[in-house]
């Protein structure tokens, strides 16, 4: 009875001390990731999209004096946008107004932080954005698509805040 007692503990003994070790950080049981195992010094290299073109902003010069730059640097053609003069801020305050006055407009959201106004009339959805250009303070109408918006809904309403703002 005691031989079979002895042998009973040390199974359970040996068996407990094996999951211990199975179950321990012994490197016999763990996989290492060849790519980063080394020295971080032969890691490879990985260069971000935006830095492996070189850059082209102002590389071609137009006759006449204009040279391609950015989105801000002077206002959209646009034949559904005029400018104005002042601040961002004050002009997008003056554009929600003049909107608030157009019949038949609704202006489902405002976005004071894109200077943007989400509105609905006879039908069209758009965007009025405001934004700042060289020139001054830009009114537009954009499509869903950030594509100026045409049509005669947009036309109208553009008109409309051009002509209870004064712009050019």
């Amino acid at each position: 009875m005691r031989l079979k007692q002895s042998a009973s503990r040390f199974a359970t003994t040996a068996f407990v001390l094996a999951a211990v070790l199975a179950t321990s950080g012994c490197s016999w049981f763990h996989k290492e990731n060849k790519l980063y195992a080394g020295d971080p010094m032969s890691r490879p290299l990985e260069v971000p999209p935006d830095l492996d073109l070189p850059q082209t902003e102002g590389a071609m010069a137009i006759p006449g004096g204009a040279v391609a730059g950015s989105a801000t640097a002077s206002a959209p053609k646009v034949a559904n946008g005029f400018t104005v003069a002042g601040s961002r801020d004050d002009v997008y305050v003056k554009v929600g107004d003049a909107l608030g006055k157009v019949e038949g407009l609704t202006i489902a959201s405002r976005a004071p932080a894109l200077g943007a106004y989400d509105v609905s009339v006879e039908g069209s959805n758009f965007l009025v954005r405001v934004s700042t250009v060289e020139a001054g303070v830009y009114v537009s109408a954009v499509d869903p698509r950030g594509e100026p918006a045409t049509g005669e809904a947009p036309m109208k309403v553009i008109a409309a805040v051009k002509a209870a703002l004064g712009g050019n």
